[in-house]
């Protein structure tokens, strides 16, 4: 008989232990090192829910290759050093390796499978086998390239999906590595805004997101799956309404959140629907609509109560006073910061959604100088302010040139040019790396305030360099 080109089925070799990751370890037991991983997580922007479990499954040589979160922050945790010191197998031995029964459904022996619902999130099955391994490893390759032009490019595979369908083509089943490419979709989005901004970014987002609806409508053959796709939809909705909404596209970012909001609501997912109020109140602030801000930050916060999320319901308060301030409430505003300050005050907790790894004490004192800004109180905005370009981490490039573009505003409006002028320039020198139509504006505002102050050498510096940028397109 010819033999068969195809390998027959052997027993599943039994993974190998991870020494070496072991050894890193040392004498913290499985729960402190998981919480250090946490902690690590949380220097550099990242979300992590790391535990005891996923520390024993590492070290037992079931999770052979990390995910790119984890990955950032091992890598961080333990720098000069790659992944194969850290005792992992390479990624290219584990990514589009075939896979060795059909389906979706597995046998116990998989090491991707072995997961519960609090580990969603960090396993992600980002290198589960399945019938279509370079679709997925397509889609899962589209935000890893680094650089918000390389980035902005690099969106583009995303549409495979959506062009077969629009070809008429059948459309497969997603499964759990589609939803894990769109998870990490999101997350690279957020990561590339933090660090430069939107304007780059807006017009090639739109396609990975009709991809993903595409998606949905193809369905999926499990509903664990389909919840996942339905919210990693909504939330990439969300995050492309936020590059609209900052590069000045309201029109077109009130959509997205609207669309987020229907796709919530459809799926019952009340994490995704505080989030989509949050956006829409922030947005109607922005647009100058402050009681829309107040009605959306309070249906935020009515979603959001049952989640649990102290640090959530925090900035859901801090949406709330800045509807408040937009309508010169002062009382409506300090009461609402008031309890955003004691939300905080409570910590971080496991509860506390993935999208909120850029809401620290930065974040909360650079939302409450805009509050004490609309109220027209300069002096006070501007301690604010101050303490939030203090407080932030530089890997998040843009929105430390928000807190400096916001202090700058301040201190020109509370008749302090010369401070004024040194805060802008520190906003002209991140303008390289940063692409936000946001913040051209507020420095633009800056700028005419301090013309009367021209004959000042700080101001006359600042305006000229001002008046030398290249306009946004």
């Amino acid at each position: 008989m010819a033999s068969s080109t195809v390998t027959s089925a052997q027993p599943e070799r039994p993974p190998r232990p991870n020494l070496a990751f072991r050894r890193l370890r040392g004498k913290r037991s499985p729960a402190e090192f998981a919480a250090a991983v946490r902690r690590a997580a949380r220097e550099i922007g990242e979300r992590v829910s790391c535990d005891a479990r996923y520390v024993g499954r590492v070290e037992a040589g079931e999770i052979r290759c990390p995910n790119y979160a984890y990955e950032r922050v091992f890598l961080h945790m333990f720098p000069g050093r790659t992944l194969t010191d850290l005792g992992f197998a390479p990624r290219s031995s584990v990514r589009g390796r075939q896979s060795r029964t059909t389906g979706e459904s597995r046998g116990a022996g998989e090491p991707y499978e072995t997961y519960d619902a609090q580990d969603v999130r960090d396993t992600q099955d980002l290198y589960e086998t399945h019938d279509n391994n370079e679709e997925s490893d397509v889609l899962r390759r589209a935000f890893m390239t680094s650089g918000a032009t390389v980035a902005a490019a690099s969106l583009g595979p995303l549409g495979l999906a959506l062009d077969a369908a629009a070809a008429g083509c059948p459309t497969r089943r997603a499964g759990t590595g589609e939803a894990g490419a769109l998870e990490e979709a999101v997350r690279r989005i957020r990561l590339l805004d933090d660090r430069h901004g939107a304007d780059g970014l807006y017009r090639r987002a739109a396609a990975p997101l009709r991809t993903a609806y595409a998606l949905l409508d193809a369905g999926a053959s499990r509903q664990a799956t389909a919840d996942r796709l339905y919210t990693g939809a909504g939330e990439l909705a969300i995050s492309v309404g936020w590059l609209a909404h900052d590069s000045g596209r309201f029109d077109d970012a009130r959509s997205h959140y609207a669309e987020a909001l229907a796709t919530a609501r459809m799926n019952g997912d009340a994490g995704l629907e505080a989030h989509a109020f949050c956006n829409m109140a922030f947005l109607a602030r922005d647009a100058g609509r402050p009681r829309e801000a107040v009605r959306a930050a309070q249906a935020a916060q009515r979603a959001a109560r049952p989640l649990g999320s102290d640090r959530l319901m925090s900035l859901l308060a801090l949406r709330e006073a800045g509807g408040w301030a937009g309508l010169a409430d002062r009382v409506g505003c300090e009461q609402a910061l008031a309890r955003a300050q004691a939300f905080y005050g409570r910590g971080p907790s496991d509860t506390d959604p993935e999208w909120m790894s850029f809401y620290g004490e930065a974040e909360l004192e650079g939302l409450e100088a805009q509050c004490w800004s609309t109220l027209g109180d300069w002096p006070r905005a501007a301690r604010h302010a101050r303490r939030a370009a203090d407080l932030q981490d530089p890997h998040f490039t843009r929105n430390l040139a928000l807190y400096s573009a916001e202090l700058a505003d301040d201190l020109a409006r509370g008749g302090r040019p010369d401070e004024a002028a040194g805060a802008g320039m520190r906003v002209l020198d991140l303008l390289g790396e940063v692409q936000s139509s946001r913040i051209h504006t507020m420095l633009a505002g800056t700028a005419r305030v301090l013309l009367p102050h021209r004959r000042s050498p700080s101001v006359s510096t600042f305006l000229d360099r001002h008046g030398a940028l290249p306009r946004p397109a």
